[in-house]
């Protein structure tokens, strides 16, 4: 599987243009990911020597990405003939509908797949309580 991960807010706590504290089992996560033969891309707004930095952080930490902003590492991004988007199977992002529910949920949720995952989805927004976007979520997923 093609999985897109950001950073800030994501990998790291979010300081853009600094690069925040590493959030709690990240790179344990990515590592296991790339263990089990998931191609990672780093998906990031993030570009210049600001980009640099945080593949040179994930570098350190023990994470090369497959690519980096772009869907596999020869394509050469043309505003004029390519969509911006990438080409992943998954995206792993702090502005997720929901937000950040933290590394070993997505673990488990990689693990689980399938119609698992949907009852899992489903389950933690039961969980929570109070928001309006829970409660559209609820009424549209019945």
């Amino acid at each position: 599987m093609i999985i897109a991960v950001d950073f800030d807010g994501t990998i790291v706590e979010h300081k853009y243009p600094a690069i925040g504290k590493e959030k709690i089992f990240a790179f344990d996560t990515l590592k296991a990911m790339q263990k089990e033969g998931h191609l990672l891309i780093l998906w990031t707004y993030r570009s210049g020597k600001e980009l640099d930095a945080a593949v040179e952080y994930c570098r350190k930490k023990g994470i090369e990405f497959y690519a980096v902003n772009k869907s596999y590492p020869e394509e050469k991004f043309d505003e004029a003939t390519a969509s911006r988007k990438i080409n992943a199977d998954m995206f792993i992002d702090d502005r997720n509908i929901g937000g950040f529910y933290g590394w070993g949920e997505i673990w488990q949720e990689l693990k689980l797949g399938g119609d698992e995952e949907s009852a899992r989805m489903r389950q933690r927004m039961e969980n929570t309580s109070g928001n309006l976007l829970t409660k559209l979520l609820r009424f549209l997923l019945g």
